[in-house]
C-alpha cells in the first residue's frame, strides 16, 4: 500500500506525477492526495486528449478541456525539484499525445512509452497515438547517458520470466526488440502499425478515460443525483478527427 508506506517512512508527499491519461485502469491520484497532500501533475498535452474525448463521448456542458482538473501541467523540458533532487520533464508522445517521461536524478520513469527490452514498445492506436512520434520520442530518450536507470510502467513477462521494472538506456539501445540502435523509422512504423491492428481495446477503456482525463475524479452527478460512465454503442474512432 503506497499510502501506508509513505506514512511508515514519515515522508512528505510533494508530487503525484501522471505520465499520461491511462486507458486501462483508473488513477488513484485524488485518493492519494486526499490522504497525504501533494500536487497532481501531468503533461500539457492532456488538453488535446481532453478535447478529443469530451467530443467523442459527449461530456457534460461546461467540461473544460484546459487541464484545470490537475494541479499543474508540465511543459516539455520543464525543470522542477522533488525530494531535494533535480527533475526534468521530457515530452514523449506516441502511445498517447499527452505522454511524458520524468528524469529524476539518474532515474527515468517512462510510463507506457517503452517496455522492458524483450517487451518492446507501447501500442499507438489510441486516439492521438502515432507510431512515428513514438519512435522519435524513444530515440530522444536514447540520447541520455547509457547508465540512466529506466523504470517501466507495465511488464508482461514474456516467456514466463519473473516480472521486472528496471532496465537502463544502454540495455534498451542494445536489445529492445522494437527500437534499438540501427532500427529504421519507417520499419518501426510499419511493424508497430501492423501489430496494433491485431490488438483488442482494453476492457476498461471507457471508464478509465472518462475518469483519468478529469484528474482521477468521477463525472459530475446528473439531475437525479447519480454520476454515470458512458459506453458509446458505435465504439470510438482510433484516431482523432
Amino acid at each position: 500500500d503506497v499510502i501506508a508506506r509513505i506514512r511508515a517512512l514519515a515522508l512528505k508527499l510533494e508530487w503525484i506525477l501522471e505520465t499520461h491519461a491511462h486507458a486501462d485502469h483508473l488513477s488513484s491520484a485524488p485518493h492519494v492526495r486526499g490522504a497525504l497532500g501533494g500536487r497532481i501533475a501531468i503533461g500539457e498535452g492532456i488538453r488535446r486528449v481532453q478535447a478529443h474525448f469530451s467530443a467523442a463521448l459527449n461530456f457534460e456542458p461546461g467540461f473544460r478541456s484546459d487541464g484545470s482538473q490537475f494541479d499543474h501541467l508540465f511543459e516539455d523540458d520543464e525543470r522542477f525539484r522533488i525530494g531535494g533532487m533535480d527533475a526534468r520533464v521530457m515530452a514523449t508522445p506516441g502511445h498517447t499525445r499527452d505522454s511524458v517521461s520524468y528524469l529524476i536524478g539518474d532515474a527515468l520513469f517512462v510510463g507506457d512509452t517503452i517496455f522492458m527490452p524483450d517487451g518492446g514498445t507501447a501500442r499507438c492506436d489510441f486516439p492521438g497515438g502515432d507510431a512515428g512520434l513514438l519512435y522519435d520520442s524513444i530515440r530522444n530518450l536514447y540520447e541520455l547517458s547509457e547508465d540512466t536507470r529506466l523504470y517501466v510502467c507495465h511488464d508482461y513477462a514474456p516467456g514466463g520470466r519473473a516480472h521486472r521494472c528496471l532496465s537502463s538506456i544502454g540495455e534498451q539501445r542494445r536489445g529492445n526488440i522494437h527500437v534499438r540502435d540501427g532500427t529504421d523509422r519507417g520499419q518501426f512504423i510499419a511493424m508497430r502499425s501492423a501489430r496494433d491492428r491485431t490488438l483488442g481495446m482494453p476492457a476498461l477503456l471507457y471508464p478509465s478515460i472518462q475518469v483519468n482525463v478529469r484528474g482521477g475524479e468521477s463525472p459530475p452527478a446528473e439531475n437525479n443525483g447519480l454520476a454515470y460512465l458512458k459506453v458509446p454503442l458505435q465504439g470510438l474512432a482510433r484516431k482523432p478527427a
